[in-house]
């Protein structure tokens, strides 16, 4: 069993719905930081090819108040609104995983290619310490219902993973059990610092 938090890394392409929220987890005992590997935050926008497109630089605060002016009632009614006001009390702007150089224990993403993305930059950095660090994904679509779902499933994980005698050892073993719980497949590697 880890005899601190587990430090998770919670990594989607854009930052927009992150499953689940690092205030989630804080609340069990972890230490959860969330990232984005997109060049830029893309939220939702009037239409489906019309995306409000900010830098990672850009305060959340700001994409409210922009948002705000823009159609307060399709945002509002979207929950754009509300994400971001409750994404603005846990830091203040998004931050890009390529950019990070941080240690975590896990790394966890919710789409097949933000997969891909963190595994080859993990790869491509010069190894410091081989302190090892596991990158699991399951897929979870980019919505409210499914990033809610998604939340209690890795929540869950975490909690199981917190309470390994021998992550190193058992993780195996344990998302296979996850996979036949949930109906969901999970990737899983590991990579080194």
């Amino acid at each position: 069993m880890y005899s601190s938090a587990l430090r998770v890394k919670s990594i989607q392409s854009n930052c927009l719905f992150p499953p689940p929220s690092p205030l989630s987890f804080s609340k069990r005992g972890f230490s959860v930081r969330s990232f984005g590997t997109g060049t830029h935050v893309k939220l939702p926008g009037p239409a489906p090819d019309k995306p409000n497109v900010y830098d990672f630089k850009t305060t959340y605060d700001q994409m409210y108040n922009d948002l705000l002016r823009k159609d307060k009632e399709l945002y509002t009614q979207n929950g754009i609104l509300h994400m971001l006001d409750r994404n603005k009390r846990i830091k203040p702007r998004p931050e890009r995983f390529q950019n990070c150089k941080d240690v975590f224990d896990l790394i966890l993403t919710c789409e097949e290619r933000v997969y891909d993305q963190v595994v080859e930059d993990l790869n491509s950095r010069e190894q410091e310490t081989c302190q090892p660090v596991h990158v699991i994904n399951v897929d979870i679509q980019d919505n409210h219902e499914e990033a809610t779902l998604g939340a209690f499933l890795i929540c869950e994980l975490c909690q199981c993973i917190q309470h390994t005698e021998d992550m190193e050892n058992e993780i195996d073993e344990l998302l296979q059990e996850f996979e036949e719980k949930s109906g969901r497949t999970f990737l899983h590697t590991v990579c080194f610092y």
